[in-house]
């Protein structure tokens, strides 16, 4: 199963559009985790604590874990997070948070080192920017996370930047970046 997280609000979303064309090129089915409509919330004392508790006893049969075990288990990733704010979308964190499961998507050896336990060979980070796009707090950290703690050791980025610039075609911009997956 490939997955695609797609973590755009917009309904004509740019980055949206630049992610179908590399789903397009990557080919194979994809099962699309919209997270705007996903009933996704962050981890407040209740719910952490649970958590918690099933986790100490090895228990991840809750549906508290579905996210989890579906992110770990797909085999190639596309996340789709416009750049806002100089980050991403704060939905796409509170995802994160609520897949970042130890004994599903990371485990720690002996010396306390994380190791992943992510099935996925690729993990494609899809962005678009108004102005000039810097990784270090989008792409950056989801490729740590993915290569150092989920196991995924190829990650991707595909981004459109300067897309809101007067003077500059945004449309053309975004094209000549479509193009690139054709």
């Amino acid at each position: 199963m490939n997955l695609y997280i797609n973590c755009c609000v917009r309904e004509e979303s740019r980055t949206d559009r630049l992610a179908h064309a590399v789903i397009n090129k990557i080919g194979g089915d994809f099962h699309v985790l919209d997270l705007y409509s996903e009933n996704i919330k962050p981890l407040d004392n209740e719910r952490l604590s649970h958590r918690m508790e099933l986790c100490a006893n090895n228990d991840f049969s809750d549906t508290i874990f579905d996210l989890a075990k579906q992110f770990a288990s797909a085999e190639t990733i596309v996340i789709a997070a416009p750049y806002w704010d100089s980050s991403f979308p704060s939905m796409l964190k509170i995802y994160l948070e609520n897949i970042y499961v130890i004994g599903i998507v990371t485990d720690y050896d002996d010396k306390g080192m994380p190791k992943g336990l992510c099935s996925a060979k690729k993990l494609y980070y899809v962005t678009t920017a108004g102005g000039v796009y810097d990784s270090i707090y989008s792409y950056g950290y989801i490729e740590n996370l993915a290569k150092n703690y989920f196991g995924i050791k190829q990650t991707e980025l595909v981004k459109a930047e300067m897309l809101d610039i007067v003077g500059f075609d945004a449309e053309d911009i975004l094209q000549r970046e479509i193009q690139k997956w054709q």
